[in-house]
């Protein structure tokens, strides 16, 4: 399969996405802020399909409204806890504009379908340069972070004591987020991106409690779901997206059974988390 060019394509914007969206998604979850990253994949398939609608691509409305949603989510911080029926017919109206923009364009039925879920078997060697682009520079701002959000996450009282300033970590994490957001889209479509970022850092979380293996097996069961899924694809003619999906959820109910099996073995208690 890797003599057709669209196959080398596809695993080489798969894995430079799977990576992105496991780190960024690993602190997302350490974070607790799991929906954000599904309200920012609703607010960008509004963007996305105005974007369309007026000629100029998916990808550059998904990216501009998930940022704008992104730093909205980031100031306003905890103002936003509590409010979930406000953020739910927030984004309910955000899909609703989606799909008028949707039946506004009726050029192409497929444009649809790719938005929603994905099709990186169809990825062009430009988007991957686009990609690429794009992952450089999430993952430098979250290296840039990582220290602070880390301090942030964990104990932010006391970061903010040291002079840490949660609101600007904050509002830089979620630029991160949206930017992964718009990435993982192209690769498992809108609906689909919370899989993809949270699965195999959820997972990995189960799996160790150090950070920096905790990001690395994160990235690495990102991009291990994700080649196996577009290989299967090819062999089985079925969606990539469904694949990757599976996998993603077969790895994150293993590791539940595996952390359930060694809590019972070792007499651990939840309370002692």
């Amino acid at each position: 399969m890797l003599e057709y060019e669209f196959m080398r394509t596809a695993f080489l914007s798969g894995g430079v996405v799977a990576v992105v969206a496991a780190a960024v998604g690993y602190f997302l979850v350490l974070r607790n802020m799991t929906f954000a990253g599904h309200a920012l994949s609703h607010v960008g398939f509004a963007g996305a399909t105005g974007s369309v609608l007026i000629d100029l691509g998916a990808l550059p409305g998904l990216l501009l409204f998930t940022v704008g949603a992104g730093i909205a989510i980031g100031v306003l911080g905890d103002r936003l806890r509590g409010r979930d029926v406000a953020i739910g017919i927030v984004l309910s109206l955000a899909l609703g504009f989606g799909i008028l923009f949707l039946s506004l364009y009726t050029k192409h039925a497929t444009q649809a379908t790719a938005i929603l879920f994905g099709n990186v078997l169809g990825t062009s060697p430009t988007t991957l340069w686009t990609l690429l682009g794009m992952a450089v520079l999430s993952l430098t701002i979250l290296g840039w972070i990582s220290r602070p959000l880390l301090f942030a996450t964990l104990t932010p009282e006391l970061a903010e004591a040291k002079g840490v300033s949660l609101r600007a970590i904050s509002v830089l994490f979620m630029i991160v987020v949206a930017i992964a957001v718009a990435e993982a889209a192209q690769v498992v479509g809108v609906l689909l991106v919370f899989a993809l970022m949270v699965g195999p850092a959820a997972a990995a979380l189960r799996l160790t409690a150090n950070v920096a293996a905790g990001v690395a097996l994160a990235m690495g069961l990102g991009v291990t779901e994700t080649w196996l899924g577009i290989a299967a694809a090819y062999y089985t003619d079925w969606p990539a997206t469904f694949w990757i999906v599976l996998l993603s959820a077969l790895v994150f109910f293993a590791s539940l059974a595996r952390n359930a099996t060694t809590q019972g073995a070792l007499g651990w208690r939840p309370e002692t988390w």
